[in-house]
């Protein structure tokens, strides 16, 4: 089963870590990445930017509106995501547990709902 780990860190700490702590977590995420990916649990994973440089999409009667991020205050925000590939919710959670940036932030755990077409 997929499941989505949705990194979260914290707004007013975000961007406050040192050069060489920094330095530190991503050469984590790195190491973090090569260990799933060589297991095959990893199936995409990718670091976002700051919300400053969203845009909110919305559709409302056929008209198409766009607006500058961040859309809303927050104590939080999205930075990154993996996609895992595990058999259960609790080896999921285990996987997830080991994120480097949950040390900084949090990491929220969903389940991937599979679409198929209907008939």
């Amino acid at each position: 089963m997929r499941y989505i780990c949705l990194i979260y860190n914290r707004a007013d700490t975000d961007g406050t870590l040192t050069p060489d702590e920094t330095d530190d977590l991503v050469k984590a995420h790195f190491a973090f990445d090569e260990e799933l990916r060589s297991n095959g649990i990893m199936i995409h994973a990718d670091a976002l930017e700051m919300p400053d440089k969203a845009t909110v999409l919305r559709v409302r009667d056929n008209t198409l509106s766009a607006t500058d991020g961040p859309y809303v205050e927050t104590k939080e925000h999205l930075a990154g995501f993996y996609v895992i590939e595990a058999p259960d919710m609790a080896t999921a959670i285990k996987i997830a547990g080991r994120i480097p940036s949950a040390r900084f932030g949090a990491v929220e755990l969903r389940p991937v709902r599979m679409l198929t077409l209907p008939d």
